[in-house]
């Protein structure tokens, strides 16, 4: 079927983000979704070593960490996430949703390529820091 509303499908949780809402198509060559998180939710630190991604923020910020670099993300904003990348971002706002595509396809599952990081407690402690600061200020520094 060549047209779908991620809107009216069905929302999932996939375990390697159990606080992730996704609404998900697999293609041949890619996947893609809308994955929404509600404040304070995030994945913990991870890399892939065989996908590729983008992710396009719709609504909501969040605190994103990609490779070396950090920034608060909003609605406009696109993110590359090439092959073997650590990352992750934790929602600031009530909640924040993506249209997020990575390839290949695999089986469709959006966590399918998960590895979490070896640094994962340290960058997620970061990450706690970031929505803290941001709940008692606005924003970050």
């Amino acid at each position: 079927m060549p047209y779908y509303n991620l809107y009216g499908m069905e929302k999932l949780r996939e375990s390697e983000t159990p606080l992730a809402e996704i609404q998900k198509v697999k293609g041949e060559f890619m996947k893609t979704g809308l994955v929404t998180y509600n404040q304070g939710g995030h994945p913990r630190p991870h890399f892939h070593p065989n996908e590729e991604q983008f992710v396009f923020i719709l609504e909501g910020k969040r605190y994103s960490i990609l490779g070396d670099e950090e920034k608060v993300v909003g609605p406009g904003d696109l993110l590359h996430i090439p092959r073997n990348t650590r990352h992750c971002a934790i929602t600031l706002d009530e909640k924040c949703v993506a249209y997020v595509t990575k390839s290949p396809a695999g089986t469709g599952h959006l966590a399918q390529d998960y590895n979490e990081s070896d640094d994962a407690d340290e960058v997620e402690k970061r990450l706690q820091e970031k929505l803290e600061e941001y709940k008692k200020t606005g924003t970050i520094k």
